[in-house]
């Protein structure tokens, strides 16, 4: 700490006027937000590891003039224990969708779009922030290989898959273990390898990504990062988000290098999202299991789910039949069966409920709602009208229902006996139901109007409009608006307002 405030006065000309300490990030360094006299503040960085300290610094300098969004070295101290960098706030993207995490997954627009930025971002930082960059101030490796693989897939055997007593041969492990870290080695990159991209390392700095804590990068696949952001088992991203976040990607990767073929860019994308998974599960399994820190524990069953769902894929994307059965074999532990998890609701007013009315694609992730749910009883209000003095006005505000025209149907207005009488009138109802053209009208409109207002007292929506024209508003647009009226009220006893606008009719049908 001595050390940081010497460099700060030695760049700053003084002492700072107010020193706060930030909270720790992954690695052993300490992070402190040092003020002027004039409120600007900028971030001092103590580590122990001139390594990981050069790497940073390094790369830091080489992105910034690339310019790429990272933070801007001010000062360094001669033995490269401390620095100073340019203040980017307090609200990293982990911060800002906490929402949708936090709700298991329901993220909201704006949340989304956050995500969409950060991910068209980063072949940014891979691709042309590799450009002139000597990877031999990377730390603590210059490049991703078969080595580093193995060193993390045995940390994976020792530190979690041992950990639950699954029985498992070690030497055909071992072998399949070889064959994916040669397949994830194959391919030759010069792009960056950013290693721990994940949304506490994204800043929102005027709601634009900037990047932080890349020291542990180096040369590597491109897909490693993806996998890692995207595949985080406590995001819950959503099959759905995942999927087009993953094609983000892909069109904005368009920008800086010639792409491989989508079949190809999903192949490799799984072999990645297969070796970060079980990273994680090793990295959760030290924590959690021999740690005991439960954030890590809580964490697994999420990691597990990730690996249920790629395995579905099969030996077709992952030729490494031993390891596969025994990962089979290991989700189906009973300690990490599948439990279905309730809604949880969000912080910022959407509405969850215990059943959602909609059945969707489990994938897909919990649904939005809209703030119009669950606001009471429904009302249906049905209308008769002619067509020559217009559709009737909607006053609910909500734009919502249905207009439908009678006038294909036979006009019993065309005869003398009717002119004088309406659709409620016994002659008219015997004449439209012996020609029976009416009742085959209203049969489809009877079964849309029964679905609609069964997903409106689903939802609790409180306002529902049909409306019947016809040439005056007289005869078939009175007789559907009055037989549509009584069916949805005996059917599902709510209450229906009858207007028979031309007749100037009106009439209730209260709720049972």
């Amino acid at each position: 700490m001595e050390q940081l405030l010497r460099l700060y006065k030695e760049w700053k000309g003084c002492a700072p006027f107010n020193i706060e300490k930030l909270a720790g990030a992954g690695s052993n360094r300490e992070y402190y937000r040092l003020t002027d006299a004039d409120s600007n503040t900028i971030i001092g960085v103590v580590g122990t590891s001139r390594d990981e300290n050069h790497a940073f610094v390094y790369l830091a300098k080489h992105f910034e003039k690339r310019q790429l969004p990272v933070p801007h070295v001010l000062a360094v101290s001669e033995d490269e224990s401390c620095y100073l960098q340019s203040d980017l706030g307090d609200t990293s993207l982990f911060d800002a969708i906490r929402g949708g995490r936090d709700a298991g997954g329901r993220y909201n627009l704006a949340e989304q779009e956050l995500l969409r930025r950060t991910i068209r971002e980063l072949p940014n930082i891979q691709l042309r922030g590799a450009r002139g960059l000597d990877f031999s101030n990377c730390y603590p490796q210059p490049e991703f290989d078969q080595e580093g693989v193995l060193f993390d897939l045995n940390y994976f055997k020792y530190c979690f898959l041992k950990a639950t007593e699954l029985d498992f041969h070690e030497l055909k492990l071992e072998a399949n273990f070889r064959m994916f870290a040669k397949d994830l080695t194959s391919e030759n990159m010069d792009s960056f390898l950013y290693r721990d991209f994940q949304a506490r390392n994204v800043m929102l700095k005027d709601g634009q990504p900037y990047f932080i804590d890349f020291q542990g990068g180096r040369k590597g696949p491109f897909y490693y990062d993806l996998a890692s952001f995207l595949w985080q088992a406590s995001a819950r991203y959503s099959f759905k988000l995942r999927r087009e976040l993953v094609f983000d990607y892909y069109q904005s990767l368009k920008n800086y290098t010639e792409v491989p073929s989508k079949r190809h860019f999903v192949n490799r994308l799984s072999l990645f999202v297969l070796f970060r998974t079980l990273q994680v599960l090793g990295a959760y399994g030290f924590r959690g299991y021999f740690e005991r820190k439960k954030h890590f524990i809580d964490s697994i069953p999420p990691a597990i789910q990730n690996l249920r769902d790629l395995l579905s894929l099969g030996e077709e994307v992952f030729p490494y039949p031993y390891m596969l059965d025994m990962l089979k074999r290991l989700t189906q532990l009973p300690q990490f069966a599948y439990t279905e998890e309730s809604m949880m609701s969000r912080t910022d007013g959407f509405k969850t409920v215990e059943k959602d009315v909609y059945q969707a694609n489990p994938l897909d992730g919990p649904a939005t709602f809209s703030k119009y749910d669950g606001k009471g009883p429904l009302v249906v209000r049905v209308f008769s009208f002619s067509f020559k003095k217009g559709i009737p006005e909607d006053t609910s505000g909500n734009g919502g229902g249905y207009v439908f025209d009678c006038r294909s149907t036979h006009n019993p207005g065309r005869y003398e006996p009717y002119k004088k009488i309406t659709g409620l009138d016994e002659p008219v109802i015997r004449f439209l139901e012996d020609d029976g053209e009416i009742l085959d009208f209203l049969k489809p409109v009877y079964k849309l109007a029964d679905h609609h207002v069964e997903r409106y007292m689903q939802r609790g929506f409180t306002d529902l409009m049909f409306s019947f024209g016809c040439t005056g508003g007289q005869h078939r647009s009175v007789y559907c608006a009055q037989h549509l009226a009584e069916h949805l009220n005996q059917k599902y006893g709510i209450e229906v307002k009858i207007q028979h606008r031309e007749q100037g009719i009106e009439q209730v049908l209260e709720a049972k």
